[in-house]
């Protein structure tokens, strides 16, 4: 696969970072082995024939991932197709300023291989960490993603919000490749209004879907599509969609319980709770043969409809680099290939490939080349605060009001 021809469904893999003790062994990864371990991950993910590699953000012991973008830059320079994204950025304590100058320079160095999954985290004590309220966070997601995106669609920005200083004659730099922001994901495991907002903005809505119930998740993506529809953007149908998952795998099923189980009961997320058995049963987590693999996933489709993008969780829970990579192989050489086949029957013409930056650039220039945007000469020289040459500062508050997250609107 090239950047320009995407997959109908691109399949791939997202890593929480955990760094965890195998329980078979004893022994605790360093950082530095982790880190190491998963570029090793992602440069064999691209071999295996897989699409993305997706990595989380965290900010406090067991994980390692606090810089996502530094991550991802140099696996982008060890990789030529592979696309790049987070399996959450902080849209909450980050600044938006920050996020779009980070991400946009992250997706000049990939060449637009990147886009990125805003979500809030599931880490209280992160708040006051970066100084803000965990009691205001979803009005925080709302805000800072309404400047996030006024910051990558408009060269000069006047901003005036509640939790951060304004803004006057702003340039965020650099300006996105080719005059086009990244594609973004809104992830979220519980909250309508995330997929609200998701559905407002006309972007991509990714539901978790590792730890509770295909019930939950139906609701959400039901939810995002109407509300996809209801702000214009198309049928429901043609809504962009991404899902979680799990799976471990051997030849034969029952080894792969065995080899499984003393991880999965030791997990610092799920162990000592629901057994293997009843937490394969209530979740996706899959444990057994590739063809059980395939058949779980291969219904998908009917569960949530058709979607664009599959990613599964394969290094946690203290798996040693070894299994990883052998579980990638089962991944990309066994399963991958025969569920794009099964993804593919009676797909309908309107449903969208997965989003790429060449799909995007095309759909913004048509056949035309792209043009380099070149911002024009700041008003203010990107002024913090009030203009002290003007006598008010213009009021451009958040475009997402109070009344979008009302779910029953």
């Amino acid at each position: 696969m090239s950047e320009n021809t995407a997959p109908q469904v691109q399949f791939g893999l997202f890593s929480v970072s955990d760094i965890t003790q195998d329980p078979t062994t004893g022994h605790t990864p360093s950082e530095a082995e982790r880190i190491q371990a998963t570029v090793t991950m992602a440069r064999h993910a691209e071999q295996a024939g897989l699409d993305v590699f997706a990595i989380g953000e965290h900010h406090n012991p067991p994980f390692w991932s606090s810089s996502p973008t530094t991550t991802l830059a140099y696996i982008a320079a060890q990789t030529e197709r592979l696309l790049l994204s987070t399996a959450t950025t902080l849209i909450t304590t980050n600044d938006p300023v920050k996020i779009a100058e980070d991400y946009a320079m992250l997706q000049h160095l990939s060449g637009g291989r990147m886009d990125l999954m805003m979500g809030r985290g599931n880490t209280g004590p992160v708040y006051p960490w970066f100084g803000k309220d965990i009691r205001q966070g979803l009005p925080l997601a709302i805000e800072n993603y309404a400047l996030l995106h006024k910051l990558w669609t408009e060269d000069v920005v006047d901003w005036d919000g509640e939790f951060r200083t304004s803004l006057q004659g702003f340039t965020s730099t650099p300006r996105p490749l080719d005059g086009v922001a990244p594609f973004v994901w809104h992830g979220s495991i519980r909250t309508p209004e995330i997929a609200e907002q998701a559905a407002y903005y006309g972007d991509g809505f990714f539901a978790n879907n590792i730890f509770w119930p295909a019930e939950h998740y139906q609701r959400l993506i039901a939810l995002y599509r109407q509300r996809w529809e209801h702000y214009g953007h198309g049928a429901s149908e043609t809504a962009i969609v991404g899902l979680g998952g799990q799976a471990f795998m051997a030849k034969k099923s029952q080894d792969a319980v065995a080899q499984f189980r003393p991880y999965f009961d030791n997990a610092p997320v799920y162990g000592h709770g629901p057994t293997l058995e009843d937490f394969s049963q209530m979740t996706p987590l899959t444990v057994g043969s590739p063809q059980q693999v395939i058949d779980r996933y291969a219904g998908m489709r009917d569960m949530f409809g058709d979607y664009q993008r599959q990613l599964f969780l394969m290094d946690h829970a203290g798996l040693p680099l070894k299994t990883v990579l052998e579980q990638i192989d089962f991944l990309g050489g066994e399963v991958v290939p025969v569920l794009r086949k099964e993804f593919a029957k009676d797909r309908p013409a309107n449903t969208p490939d997965g989003p790429t930056h060449a799909a995007r650039v095309k759909a913004v220039y048509g056949d035309t080349e792209p043009r380099q945007a070149r911002p024009r000469a700041n008003r203010g020289d990107n002024l913090s605060g009030p203009n002290p040459y003007q006598d008010t500062a213009p009021k451009a508050g958040s475009a997402f009001g109070a009344a979008a997250v009302k779910t029953g609107a």
